[in-house]
């Protein structure tokens, strides 16, 4: 397992939080996500091997928001 921490621009509520969460948490590989609203971030643990940090960020990218 890994753990990336990434950045995230485009959340303004606990909702948003909420959705991130719940995309990254749905991703194959992905064994934990904790997003937290301040200062926009979400730190990831994840199996390498299913799942890529870009394809994390695409993920976030396509629920709406800017992952950095």
């Amino acid at each position: 397992m890994e753990t990336t921490t990434i950045k995230i621009s485009g959340m303004s509520c606990g909702g948003c939080t909420a959705s991130v969460t719940r995309v990254l948490s749905e991703t194959p590989g992905v064994a934990k996500a904790d997003v937290q609203l301040s200062p926009g971030q979400a730190t990831v643990e994840f199996d390498p091997a299913q799942v890529t940090r870009a394809a994390l960020c695409a993920a976030i990218d396509d629920a709406g928001f800017e992952a950095e």
